[in-house]
C-alpha cells in the first residue's frame, strides 16, 4: 500500500449522498442533449472553411456490431451473428472517408481511435481493409505522426492474431471491457469472460509491446456487493492495467431495451452502490493508482497523470487525454464529430446512414454551432474539469468580457459549494478542492445554461 499522494481524494459520506445528483460528464459542451437539425449547406460550409488547416486531427471510428448483446449496455450497437456484415458497412465508412477527404485528408493524424459495439468483431482481413482505407484518405501513418492511437476490446472477441495486427499497424493503447469479474453477475448480464481468459489477452498484449493497456469496469451491475467487487479488484490489481475507469450503471430498461432483461431485484440498492464505489476508489488509490477525475484512474507514471501534475490534461468525446486541443472528426453511425466550435452528429440508425452515403451525402443529422455563451463556459467547464482551477482573469482576456460581470450569479451559486469545501475561491480564481475533483460534475453544473430538471433526467448519477 502506498501513502496518499496530492491527488487523494476523500470520501464524506453527507456530502456525497447531497452531491450525488444526475449530471452531465461534460465530454462536449454543450453536451448533446442540446443538439438540433441542421441545414445541410450550412454544414457543408462549415466543413468546407476548414480546407486550409493544417493543424492536427483526431479520427474516431464506430463500429457498431456485437455478437452478444451485453444486457446493461446503452451503447449504441447492432447484434447480428453474420460476420459479413461489417463488408457494406466497410464499403459506407469509405464513402464517409472520400466525402471528407477534400477538407480533412491532409492533416496529419495524432489521435485514432475505435470504439463500438465491439471493433474486434471485424475479421482480420475485415480490421486490415479499414485500417488501409484510413491511411490513403487521411494522413494517417503511426511511423511518420507519432500519436495516440486506441480500440476498444472484448476479450471473447480477440484473438492473439487481431493483437498482433493492431500492433503491427502502430496501435499503442488498447481497453479491455471486464466490467467484473465475478460469474454470478457476468451470466446475469449476459457477459461470461473467465479472469483466466482477461489474463491470457493481458499477458499476450505486454509481451507484443503495446504502451497502455485500460480496463473498464461497472459499478452497480447484478448482484455485485463490497465484498463481491473486493475480489474483482484483487484480480484487477493482479494484472496491473495502466488505467481504469470505473463507470457508474443506471438501470433504466425504459430507455435500454437489453436492460429489460436484468432482475431489478438484483440491482445493489443506492446505498449499497455507494459503499461499493466508496470502498473501491479508496482501495485503488490505497494501491497506488491516481485520481484523475470524472471516472477514471492512471498509474504515477502514466502520460494521463503527468498530463494532471503538468496542467495538461484535456478532454473530448473519448474522455480525458494528453494530447492538445485538437478537433475530432467523427465516421460511422453515431458518432459525434467537433470541428472549429461546431458539433455534429451522424444518424444513429443504420439505415439512414446508408441511404444518405448512398447518394453520396454525408450522413450528419444533428449537431450545433456553438455561439460565444457556449465558448465561454465551454471554457470554463474544461478549465475547471482538467486543471481543477479558472482563472476570471485569463478567462475576460481570452474572450474580451468582464468574466466577474457576466459570471456574477454563477460566483454566488459557487459560494454553496465553498460552504462545503468542494471549491476555494482565491481572489478571481475558482480552485477545485479535493473533494471537489471527486464531486467534479456537480461543480461543473454551476456553469452550465442549459441543465434544468427535466434535462437532469437524461443522465446517470454522479457516483
Amino acid at each position: 500500500m502506498t501513502q496518499p499522494s496530492k491527488w487523494y481524494v476523500p470520501w464524506d459520506d453527507a456530502l456525497i449522498r447531497k452531491y450525488d445528483i444526475n449530471a452531465p460528464r461534460y465530454t462536449s459542451y454543450p453536451t448533446a442533449v442540446q443538439f438540433t437539425g441542421l441545414q445541410a449547406i450550412e454544414v457543408q460550409s462549415h466543413l468546407d472553411s476548414q480546407r486550409s488547416n493544417q493543424s492536427p486531427l483526431s479520427l474516431y471510428v464506430h463500429i457498431p456490431f456485437c455478437q452478444h448483446v451485453c444486457f446493461y449496455c446503452g451503447c449504441n450497437k447492432i447484434a447480428t451473428k453474420d460476420r459479413t456484415r461489417p463488408d457494406s458497412y466497410i464499403d459506407m465508412l469509405e464513402r464517409e472517408m472520400v466525402l471528407h477527404a477534400r477538407n480533412f485528408g491532409h492533416r496529419p493524424i495524432t489521435q485514432l481511435h475505435l470504439g463500438g459495439g465491439t471493433p474486434t468483431f471485424l475479421s482480420l482481413k475485415q480490421m486490415s481493409r479499414l485500417l488501409d482505407l484510413l491511411g490513403i484518405y487521411f494522413d494517417w501513418d503511426p511511423e511518420v505522426h507519432a500519436g495516440e492511437f486506441s480500440i476498444e476490446l472484448d476479450p471473447r472477441e480477440t484473438s492473439d492474431e487481431m493483437l498482433c495486427l493492431l500492433k503491427r499497424r502502430g496501435f499503442n493503447r488498447i481497453s479491455f471491457g471486464v466490467q467484473d469479474f465475478d460469474e454470478q453477475t457476468q451470466i446475469a448480464i449476459n457477459r461470461v469472460q473467465p479472469f483466466e481468459l482477461v489474463q491470457q489477452k493481458v499477458d499476450k498484449a505486454r509481451a507484443l509491446g503495446f504502451k497502455s493497456i485500460s480496463f473498464d469496469l461497472i459499478c452497480g451491475l447484478p448482484h455485485q456487493s463490497s465484498e463481491s467487487f473486493a475480489r474483482t479488484w484483487a484480480q484487477t490489481l493482479q494484472l496491473s492495467p495502466d488505467r481504469i475507469s470505473l463507470y457508474n450503471y443506471a438501470h433504466l430498461p425504459e430507455r435500454f431495451k437489453p436492460q429489460r432483461r436484468i432482475d431489478p431485484a438484483s440491482v445493489p440498492t443506492a446505498d449499497e452502490k455507494l459503499a461499493i464505489m466508496r470502498d473501491s476508489i479508496a482501495l485503488l488509490q490505497q494501491s497506488g493508482y491516481v485520481y484523475i477525475g470524472m471516472d477514471h484512474f492512471a498509474k504515477p507514471g502514466d502520460e494521463l497523470t503527468r498530463a494532471l501534475e503538468q496542467g495538461s490534461l484535456q478532454r473530448n468525446f473519448q474522455g480525458y487525454s494528453t494530447h492538445a486541443e485538437v478537433d475530432m472528426l467523427a465516421l460511422g453511425v453515431s458518432g459525434i464529430s467537433q470541428i472549429d466550435g461546431v458539433y455534429l452528429q451522424n444518424h444513429r440508425e443504420i439505415e439512414p446512414y446508408e441511404s444518405f452515403l448512398d447518394n453520396m451525402q454525408l450522413a450528419i443529422k444533428r449537431g450545433i454551432f456553438l455561439n460565444e455563451d457556449d465558448k465561454i463556459r465551454q471554457w470554463a467547464i474544461l478549465q475547471l474539469a482538467c486543471q481543477g482551477r479558472l482563472s476570471f482573469t485569463e478567462l475576460s482576456q481570452r474572450f474580451g468580457i468582464n468574466a466577474g460581470e457576466y459570471f456574477a450569479d454563477e460566483w454566488q451559486r459557487l459560494q454553496t459549494l465553498v460552504a462545503d469545501n468542494l471549491v476555494k475561491l482565491a481572489g478571481d480564481e475558482v480552485h477545485v478542492q479535493p473533494l471537489g475533483r471527486l464531486l467534479l460534475r456537480p461543480v461543473l453544473l454551476t456553469f452550465d445554461a442549459y441543465f434544468n430538471a427535466e434535462v437532469a433526467k437524461r443522465f446517470s448519477k454522479v457516483l
